[in-house]
């Protein structure tokens, strides 16, 4: 039993691992994308970005969460899973709720494509509707070895998906580059990376399932309205808290295009300035990693024991926000200050620094709502995230209609603020609310969290006014790399002497014994 539930817990981190390594690998393949193909190619891959995003979520996270967890809620009531009563009812519900979504999209592509203002884009529409498709192969089998403790094919799978998908991508990106196809194959080439990276999933996923095929010992038939309930909650909804920043791209697809048209753009400009609004989508998206997952790290898993013990669980969430708060605010804070020469490095000129500058901040942002929404979903309250990120998406929408036409992208970068603000607000609102005694901001040494900020952004802006303008790109690299990472550990180092983390949490940094000897010298 000890051996299984080791097992399990090695399979649980990998699968974490394969996580963060996906999403990094999200972030950073965007940005040689933009070099190859401009910003307007890069425009064209993020308006079918979100959809294809939507795709990927649900196959690695949300349906096979509900999938797994029918598995074991079966196992555990002694009716097991078979073909007949379980794995063909689950894939048909599957299949027809894909087909739907695909169906919805195919014929309405020409209409999306008038929505967002290109009607060039209704093939990549078209094209990427097909990736729906996969998901019920793809979420079935996650699922079901997942339900059996085996986290393994999972990470393997996901990890070959996103290789193949960045590989085919930047191939179809240097093959445009050199010839003179049309810049719109981008975005046929997402889809069909995507959709090419889902059968490596499957193949991937049906090898380990023969490898180690679950036992068939279902005897009585289950509810089919039991299947649905737990498909379309806990699958779809408990995605919705891995698609925050992609719901809020989804309302950047429809509306940003349109608005700056009305603010006087051409279609052209409008192309263009989209795709350097996007520039930001990879960066906040790294520093989003960073700001939530080593604090989600120091929980404990939030379930029915954790709940018991009050005291702990309390101690456990208060640390990971605080943390959260810690790490994204330096990131946050960080960007905003060497933005120009981040913007030159990463993507060749520095076009939109100030409206981008605006765009970063929901890096803090979002990092406290996901934070906050993870540890909500562990408590149960999965629907009422849900509902939150959606009604951040109307935010955003409304956000984008109103400002846009009269602020241009400042708008824009406005409007996401706004609505990441409104997320995270009402996230730790109800985490507040359900857990009364929390308190957070109380738990914020403040004063060493300005002292530190001020200390990074004085090193920043003393060592770009004693080195000047870096023409080379190579030189640049090599100046961002070494400013970023002797500002970020000044930042640490500040908060350590402050007293601002505890032994537990430094734990979990790299360099974790250095960073606990200085913790100690303090005292």
């Amino acid at each position: 039993m000890d051996e299984k539930n080791t097992d399990v817990m090695k399979g649980a981190l990998l699968l974490t691992l394969a996580g963060l390594a996906g999403k990094v690998l999200s972030a950073g393949y965007r940005i040689p994308l933009q070099n190859l193909t401009g910003d307007v190619g890069f425009y064209i891959y993020q308006q079918v970005y979100p959809l294809l995003g939507i795709v990927i979520t649900l196959s690695l996270y949300g349906f096979p969460s509900a999938i797994s967890k029918m598995a074991v809620e079966l196992n555990a009531r002694d009716k097991g899973v078979s073909f007949r009563y379980f794995y063909f009812p689950v894939f048909l519900l599957l299949f027809f709720i894909t087909t739907g979504v695909f169906l919805l999209l195919f014929f309405n592509a020409e209409k999306l494509g008038v929505m967002v203002g290109d009607t060039h884009l209704t093939e990549t529409y078209k094209l990427a509707a097909f990736a729906f498709l996969f998901i019920p192969f793809t979420a079935l089998l996650r699922g079901v070895l997942q339900g059996t403790g085996r986290m393994k094919p999972t990470a393997y799978s996901q990890i070959g998906e996103q290789f193949i998908r960045v590989i085919l991508i930047i191939t179809a990106a240097i093959w445009i580059f050199g010839s003179t196809a049309s810049i719109y194959l981008i975005g046929h080439a997402a889809a069909i990376a995507s959709m090419a990276g889902a059968v490596v999933a499957i193949v991937i996923l049906v090898w380990f399932f023969v490898r180690n095929r679950p036992p068939l010992l279902q005897r009585p038939p289950i509810s089919w309205r039991y299947y649905i309930h737990m498909l379309l909650t806990l699958g779809i909804a408990a995605a919705m808290n891995h698609m925050v920043l992609i719901i809020i791209q989804l309302a950047d697809t429809i509306t940003l295009v349109p608005g700056l048209r009305a603010f006087g753009m051409t279609k052209l400009e409008a192309m263009t300035a989209k795709g350097i609004f996007d520039r930001g989508q990879p960066l906040i998206q790294l520093g989003t990693v960073l700001g939530s997952s080593f604090a989600l790290s120091l929980l404990p898993a939030v379930s029915e024991q954790a709940v018991k013990d009050k005291s702990t669980l309390h101690q456990s969430v208060q640390r990971a926000l605080v943390v959260s708060l810690y790490l994204a605010a330096g990131a946050t804070a960080g960007l905003i200050v060497i933005f120009p020469e981040a913007n030159r490095l990463l993507f060749q000129n520095v076009a939109g620094t100030g409206n981008l500058r605006v765009l970063v901040i929901a890096i803090l942002l979002s990092s406290l709502g996901i934070t906050a929404a993870s540890i909500l979903q562990g408590l149960g309250y999965v629907k009422r995230t849900a509902l939150f990120i959606i009604l951040a998406f109307s935010v955003k929408w409304l956000g984008n209609t109103v400002l846009v036409p009269y602020m241009g992208m400042a708008g824009g970068a406005t409007a996401t603020v706004i609505s990441l603000a409104c997320l995270a607000m009402m996230m730790l609102v109800t985490l507040k609310h359900k857990l009364p005694q929390l308190a957070p901001a109380k738990q914020v040494n403040w004063y060493a969290l300005l002292v530190a900020i001020t200390g990074m952004i004085a090193f920043l802006i003393g060592m770009d006014w004693l080195v000047g303008p870096v023409i080379s790109r190579t030189g640049l690299l090599l100046y961002v790399l070494f400013i970023s990472a002797t500002g970020g550990v000044i930042y640490l180092l500040l908060l350590v002497r402050l007293q601002a983390f505890r032994e537990t949490e430094l734990s979990m940094l790299p360099f974790a014994r250095l960073w606990i000897q200085l913790h100690k010298a303090r005292d």
